[in-house]
């Protein structure tokens, strides 16, 4: 059984307010001195890494699509481990999903599997008394659901706000808290820098916490949130745990890439590796100049930003570190923007030139999951292997794939790198659904070099 309060925040639709609030609450129970945890509905490493950071302890993605529902209570119950409140910041509105399953993957299903209370912020900037029926209506769609109460954000006046308080009030929606337009400013790091202000503990982006939590602290009824968290009941379930399965010898070192808040993928990616035996040391693709001392494997997470391509190819001194860990058939995984970064040129600037292919950025973004299946033997998956991943992108590698394909999926053709030990693909996976990934990973840095001489990538 793991007992821990626990609230989601969500909303009617994106735009609400949802982020700003949910980093401020983080921020403002920190700053009291309670112990928290942050977590994420669905695939965004961004919201999760600010969540972590409000939090002091890493930010987390409860993806059904990605790990399958029967791992979010355990990958909740771990991440929360002796908090005193965890939150849930739900994804888009609480009913949506994104690939149109709605009973398994919104955020209504996450709060239902979790048991936990969900506290619905509604900007209110053009509504009166028809607030009430919209939360009726959210609080009746689904009687699984605990709707506990809202918080209301673009509140207009003092007479604007007792409006809305009393048509809640007819219909037995508590209101834990009524901010004015002014009071949740969007002073967070532009998207377009992605997780980047966090790993690096970037001013801005702490400031910009402090002042969100400062926000919710003087706007927000604080301890009746807490009581509703505290209502929540205990999860029959065990926390997930890395499991241990390290191989004989020395712990190989493997590169996380990353910076000092953390990595650009999941946190359990980290913990996967060194259950499974490695030596994990964080290098810094923006910033360091070689790898660190004795590396024998790098993995590249799905959330460093393609806005610092430029940043990564003026680092040409690991650009060449890199290529040759990759010439000598070192493990290198690399997820998202690791694949373009691996490759020859991106948008006419130099890359790593471990693949043979060029990088173009388009407008637009691809978005999706894709249900995938490994079209080549290599460190992440045997061939054959189906796999659910997450694409986020708007540059492309031309050619999409190199001789041996890392992935196909239906209504795409191959994609991705597979060469000596480098597995390259703008598909993210979550690790916590494939631990065997880590495994093969740190049982192939172990080994002797495989590639002796030089050879020209391909």
């Amino acid at each position: 059984m793991t007992a821990v309060p626990r609230l989601v925040f969500s909303a009617p639709s994106s735009g609400h307010g949802t982020n700003a609030l949910s980093v401020g609450l983080l921020a403002a129970l920190a700053d009291r001195g309670l112990d928290v945890a942050g977590f994420k509905v669905g695939p965004d490493h961004v919201d999760a890494a600010y969540l972590g950071l409000a939090a002091g302890r890493p930010g987390r993605n409860l993806d059904p699509r990605l790990t399958g529902a029967d791992q979010l209570g355990p990958l909740f119950a771990h991440g929360a481990q002796g908090a005193a409140l965890a939150l849930v910041q739900g994804t888009m509105g609480l009913y949506d999903s994104v690939a149109g399953r709605p009973e398994a993957e919104s955020t209504a299903a996450v709060a239902t599997a979790l048991r936990s209370p969900v506290v619905l912020a509604v900007d209110v900037a053009a509504m009166g008394q028809s607030v009430a029926a919209l939360v009726h209506g959210f609080r009746s769609y689904d009687e699984q659901l605990w709707l506990g109460g809202v918080i209301l954000t673009q509140v207009a006046s003092g007479r604007h706000e007792a409006m809305l308080r009393e048509a809640l009030d007819d219909v037995g929606v508590p209101v834990y808290g009524a901010l004015r337009r002014h009071e949740l400013p969007p002073v967070l790091p532009a998207r377009r820098h992605g997780v980047v202000p966090v790993l690096a503990r970037d001013t801005e982006a702490t400031r910009a916490v402090r002042r969100l939590g400062e926000a919710v602290a003087g706007t927000v009824d604080l301890e009746r949130l807490l009581a509703l968290a505290r209502s929540a009941p205990a999860l029959s379930v065990a926390p997930w745990s890395p499991a241990p399965g390290a191989p004989g010898g020395d712990a190989p070192v493997v590169a996380l890439a990353g910076g000092p808040g953390g990595s650009y993928g999941h946190p359990e990616v980290a913990e996967l590796l060194r259950a499974a035996g490695a030596q994990v040391v964080t290098v810094d693709p923006l910033r360091d100049e070689a790898l660190p001392a004795g590396t024998r494997a790098l993995v590249v997470g799905g959330a460093l930003p393609e806005s610092y391509a430029r940043d990564l190819s003026a680092n040409r001194r690991l650009c060449i570190a890199v290529a040759e860990l990759a010439r000598t058939g070192r493990p290198v995984i690399a997820e998202g923007t690791g694949l373009l970064w691996l490759a020859r040129e991106l948008d006419g600037l130099p890359m790593c030139g471990v693949l043979d292919a060029i990088g173009a950025s388009r407008d637009g973004l691809v978005v999706g999951y894709r249900e995938a299946v490994a079209q080549s033997d290599s460190v992440v998956a045997a061939a054959g292997t189906t796999v659910v991943g997450y694409k986020q992108h708007g540059a492309v590698l031309t050619p999409r794939s190199g001789q041996r394909a890392a992935w196909s999926w239906e209504g795409g053709s191959p994609e991705g790198f597979v060469w000596r030990g480098v597995h390259a693909s703008q598909l993210g996976l979550h690790w916590a659904a494939y631990p065997g990934i880590a495994t093969r990973l740190v049982t192939a840095a172990a080994l002797p070099s495989p590639v002796e001489g030089v050879a020209a990538p391909a």
